[in-house]
């Protein structure tokens, strides 16, 4: 008998956390070697496993049972390291830019950015932590509404809500430290 069997996905499509435990028990390791050999970073190849496994439960209704469990996880841990990699190359490209732009400012030019980049960090900070953790979501991390509403547990529009306000109260903020 191969494991999973379709009674087991059957059962982790209805919600039931011992039989999606020995789904994740079962192919961890070998999720984790996968992800290692394309990322080359162990921990890196634990956060991704417990991503996809993650968003393999929240989605839990979608598994076919009679259908190969075992291709649709390395699949999805596929495409998760791709993400990762497109999310990396446009996070150095970014940094290439800002050090691009940073060699042509003069030196008040750089003082006077530096200054508006501590009263930004200063004004984030100052948001309440939940505020600032959706805002951190979205800015820092890219993470879509409704990516932070699931992740949160809270509605988009909660999200939304908290972003527009974090955003006029950072606009706020950094006007009345530069003025």
């Amino acid at each position: 008998m191969n494991f999973p069997n379709e009674q087991i996905l059957y059962r982790v499509t209805q919600g039931d956390e011992a039989a999606f435990s020995q789904l994740y028990t079962h192919f961890r390791s070998p999720a984790v070697k996968f992800c290692t050999t394309l990322l080359k970073d162990e921990e890196e190849a634990e956060n991704v496993t417990q991503d996809v496994f993650a968003k393999i439960w929240a989605r839990r209704m979608q598994i076919k049972p009679d259908h190969s469990f075992q291709a649709y996880l390395f699949v999805s841990l596929r495409n998760q390291v791709f993400d990762q990699f497109k999310k990396l190359e446009k996070d150095n490209i970014s940094r290439q830019q800002y050090l691009d732009s940073m060699k042509s400012w003069s030196d008040d030019e750089v003082d006077e950015k530096e200054a508006h980049i501590i009263s930004i960090q200063n004004a984030v900070n100052a948001l309440s932590e939940k505020r600032k953790q959706i805002f951190k979501l979205n800015v820092e991390e890219g993470k879509s509404y409704k990516e932070i509403a699931s992740f949160l547990s809270i509605s988009t529009n909660t999200v939304k809500n908290q972003l527009i306000k974090a955003k006029q109260i950072l606009r706020q903020k950094v006007v009345l430290a530069n003025a």
